[in-house]
C-alpha cells in the first residue's frame, strides 16, 4: 500500500514536485531552443547569385547600351561586399573612309548607388588629313584622343518605396578632355575656333530614368535621358562655348534570357559652324544593336548605325562591336 501510494504521488504529483518538474522541463526547452537559435545564427546567409552582366559598357565608360546610357549601374556590390567589382570593356566602331573609333572602358561601383567610370576613346581621322592638305596645303595630325571621367549617382532605385511603377533614376557628371584638338586647331591656323570650337575640355551632365516592363510577352527595358553638353561629336571635335540640352534613350527587348535587341536614339547639339566639304554639320545618331550574354561575366554586342555627317563624309553605314567583362 505504501508503495502504491508512493507511485500515485509521483504520477499525480504534489505541488512542490509539479513545480520542480515544470521548472525542469521549461529549463530544458529553453536550453534546447537557445541551442537551435544559436545554430541558425551560425549558419551563413544564402549568397545572392550574380545577375547577368547588364547593362553593357557605353563607349564613354558608363553603364548603357552603345552610345546612350542606362539608369542601372554596372556590377554594384552584392552579398554585403564593401565595394563592387570592376568591369572592363573594349569597343571598335568602323565609321567609314578609314575613320574608326576605338574605346577602352572601365567601371567600378564602390557603393550600391554609385558608379565611377573611365573611358579612353581614340578616333582615327581617316582621309580627312589628306583632304585638308589637298584643299589648303596644311598638314594636320591623323588622330585625336578623348579621356572621359564619369561619376553617376542613383537617386532612385527601381520600385523604391514598395511601388511597382517607379523607375530607376540616375544623375551623372562627366569630365571630358580632348588630347589633340588644340594642336589641330593650331595647324589649321585657328580655323576650328572660328567655327565655334573654343577648347579641349568640358563637363557633361546627364539625368536618366530606366524601367523594366514585365507585363509583355517578353521583358522590355526603357531608358530615357537628357544631357547638358558642350561637346561636339561627344567632344571628339572639341567643345563649344555654351551648353546645349539634348535628349537620348533606348528600347531593349529581351528575346531570350541571353539575347537582347536594342534601338538607340542620340540627339546631337550641332552647335558649331560647318566648313563644307571638310567639316560637316553634326547629325543625330540612330543605332540598332544586338547583345548576347555569354555567361554571368561576359557580354558581346554588335551594332549598326546611321550617324549622318561625320567630319568630311556621310556615315550612314556605321558598324561596331563591343565587349564587357565583369569580375
Amino acid at each position: 500500500m505504501k508503495s502504491s501510494n508512493h507511485r500515485g504521488e509521483i504520477l499525480n504529483g504534489n505541488k512542490p514536485q509539479r513545480a520542480l518538474l515544470g521548472a525542469t522541463l521549461a529549463a530544458a526547452i529553453t536550453l534546447v531552443g537557445g541551442h537551435l537559435q544559436a545554430q541558425d545564427a551560425a549558419k551563413p546567409e544564402a549568397k545572392a547569385e550574380k545577375g547577368p552582366p547588364l547593362p553593357l559598357h557605353q563607349i564613354e565608360g558608363n553603364g548603357g547600351i552603345f552610345s546612350t546610357l542606362s539608369a542601372y549601374l554596372v556590377n554594384p556590390p552584392r552579398n554585403n561586399e564593401p565595394i563592387g567589382r570592376p568591369s572592363v570593356g573594349f569597343a571598335h566602331v568602323q565609321i567609314g573612309h578609314g575613320t574608326a573609333l576605338e574605346a577602352f572602358t572601365l567601371t567600378e561601383s564602390p557603393h550600391e548607388r554609385v558608379e565611377l567610370g573611365f573611358g579612353y576613346d581614340y578616333l582615327g581621322l581617316g582621309d580627312l588629313p589628306q583632304a585638308v592638305q589637298n584643299a589648303t596645303g596644311l598638314s594636320i595630325d591623323k588622330s585625336v584622343s578623348l579621356y572621359n571621367a564619369n561619376a553617376r549617382f542613383q537617386l532612385l532605385k527601381e520600385n523604391d518605396f514598395d511601388t511597382k511603377w517607379l523607375p530607376a533614376v540616375t544623375f551623372g557628371a562627366h569630365y571630358k578632355n580632348n588630347q589633340g584638338i588644340n594642336t589641330i586647331n593650331n595647324q589649321l591656323l585657328g580655323t576650328l575656333k572660328g567655327l565655334g570650337i573654343r577648347g579641349n575640355d568640358g563637363v557633361d551632365f546627364t539625368l536618366y530614368a530606366s524601367k523594366l516592363i514585365t507585363a509583355l510577352p517578353r521583358p522590355v527595358l526603357l531608358n530615357v535621358g537628357g544631357r547638358a553638353t558642350e561637346g561636339a561629336h561627344l567632344g571628339l571635335l572639341g567643345f563649344t562655348s555654351g551648353y546645349n540640352f539634348v535628349a537620348e534613350g533606348s528600347v531593349v527587348v529581351f528575346i531570350t534570357d541571353s539575347l537582347a535587341l536594342a534601338a538607340e536614339y542620340k540627339q546631337k547639339p550641332n552647335a558649331y559652324k560647318s566648313l563644307s566639304p571638310l567639316i560637316g554639320k553634326e547629325s543625330d545618331w540612330i543605332t540598332l544593336d544586338v547583345a548576347y550574354v555569354v555567361n554571368k561575366h561576359f557580354t558581346i554586342a554588335a551594332g549598326y548605325g546611321r550617324f549622318g555627317d561625320v567630319l568630311n563624309h556621310q556615315a550612314n553605314g556605321v558598324w561596331g562591336i563591343t565587349t564587357k567583362f565583369e569580375f
